[in-house]
């Protein structure tokens, strides 16, 4: 049968409904996924972190916990990268260079905790260079991809960002289980060196973005302008309001600290077991994504956050039944349960976390994508250092120790109806009548914003 123009083209549009969500397949969408792809095949490493942390280095729990907070910085000031991207070009552009420099850091970070850290504080800087390495292109690609979530019709809203987050997620999922079982195997210095492999990708892809080269040179005005047009986009009460409900909702504490130290201490599960989790959660997150796109994606904001709320809340509750090995009264294996117990919970939140993606993007004016939508993340990830600092505060009160359980079931109580305090605040969110943030003056018209900087 002779194929038409016409059928090839239909094959086409088939394949790109199907396998990119809609979206027109780009070099550019290539480099973008790729970055993502990259984001994701890094947990290759995360066992090996900590177990050089407590073997190697012999730290302790509470000094492990230091080290990880300092080392998440990087996260917690993202803004900042995304004023030097928008606002300052680098050897004439303002998105390839970065993520060449990007590339090379996570790649030298990597090698040097292959090679010459042996030290806490060694440890500390290498791995906040490659969280540093992670957080720029971050920030690149996400501006990259706010941008063109801008232009997406309302039926196709979160469309890129699915495709984007599934993107990390197979690549969490290839290196899922091999994190453990290769850590079986190898020494950590070896999953190191692997590791430092993949962020040359990122540099590589660079050269695939579409951006003209400009004459432009860094200069300070343009920070100044950068500065007065995020302060005309977060004085916006529709960019603030819904910024602040996602705080106290990402805020609320967390028992996953003391949860860890019983599944391995109490439970007894090893780096190939937990490798198996992570890759049950690594496909968990992909269908979660799957679902978001198919089922709900058209949902209004408000009605899917707070359905996830209680919902996450009620399935949060099972960890009670492992905790008080009621699932073992009922022949249930801890690790069976386990396993099923965080496909769901990962599905769930997924879901859950796709809507916090779209409302970004939805809450960033065209001038400061980069930047506000950075800054929007960093909010996000300074909730959840609190979660994390508030969950800490309440392990210790209720005498949860490495090696006392006893109120463990009490902790994940608490910690669970938590989750719950951010609903009557639902209202903050944008409702399905509400215009986004109305678009900010050009730079050129912003003498006023230049001056109160």
């Amino acid at each position: 049968m002779l194929v038409t123009p016409s059928t090839t083209d239909r094959i086409k549009t088939a394949l790109r409904d199907k396998l990119l969500l809609g979206n027109e397949p780009t070099p550019e969408l290539a480099a973008i996924l790729l970055v993502y792809f990259v984001q994701g095949i890094l947990g290759l490493a995360r066992l090996a972190i900590s177990f050089f942390l407590k073997d190697d280095l012999s730290l302790s729990p509470a000094e492990v916990s230091a080290l990880l907070g300092v080392v998440a910085l990087p996260w917690m000031i993202k803004p900042v990268f995304g004023f030097l991207s928008d606002g300052l070009p680098l050897f004439g552009y303002r998105r390839r260079t970065y993520l060449v420099l990007a590339g090379l850091l996570g790649t030298g970070s990597w090698l040097a905790l292959a090679t010459v850290v042996d030290t806490a504080w060694e440890a500390t800087i290498a791995i906040a260079l490659s969280s540093l390495s992670v957080a720029i292109s971050d920030v690149i690609v996400d501006s990259l991809v706010v941008e063109r979530a801008r232009q997406e019709s309302q039926s196709d809203a979160g469309a890129l960002q699915s495709l984007c987050w599934g993107a990390s997620a197979i690549g969490g999922i290839i290196t899922a289980y091999l994190s453990g079982a290769l850590l079986e195997r190898f020494s950590v210095q070896t999953m190191f060196s692997i590791t430092a492999t993949f962020p040359l990708i990122v540099a590589a892809v660079a050269v695939l973005i579409s951006e003209a080269r400009t004459d432009d040179r860094p200069n300070f005005s343009q920070v100044k302008q950068q500065v007065g047009l995020l302060k005309a986009a977060v004085g916006q009460k529709a960019v603030w309001l819904p910024t602040l409900f996602l705080f106290l909702w990402q805020s609320t504490p967390s028992a996953d600290s003391a949860f860890f130290f019983f599944s391995t201490n109490e439970l007894g599960f090893g780096p190939e077991f937990l490798g198996r989790v992570r890759l049950v959660t690594s496909v968990a997150s992909l269908v979660g994504i799957w679902m978001f796109q198919r089922f709900f994606k058209a949902v209004a904001l408000r009605k899917i956050f707070g359905w996830s709320i209680v919902i996450s809340t009620a399935l949060g509750m099972t960890a009670l039944i492992l905790v008080t090995h009621a699932n073992r009264a009922i022949g249930i294996d801890d690790r069976w349960f386990s396993l099923g117990d965080s496909l769901v919970l990962t599905v769930v939140g997924q879901i859950a976390f796709m809507p916090v993606l779209v409302l970004a993007a939805r809450l960033c004016p065209p001038g400061v994508e980069a930047t506000l939508f950075a800054l929007l993340m960093s909010v996000f990830n300074i909730a959840g250092a609190v979660s994390q600092e508030l969950g800490a505060i309440l392990t210790h009160w209720m005498g949860v120790t490495p090696e006392n359980f006893e109120n463990l079931w009490l902790l994940v109580l608490v910690t669970n109806l938590s989750t719950l305090l951010p609903l009557p605040f639902i209202g903050w969110l944008p409702g399905e009548d509400d215009e986004p943030p109305s678009d900010l003056p050009a730079p050129t018209d912003l003498p006023e914003l230049e001056r109160a900087v």
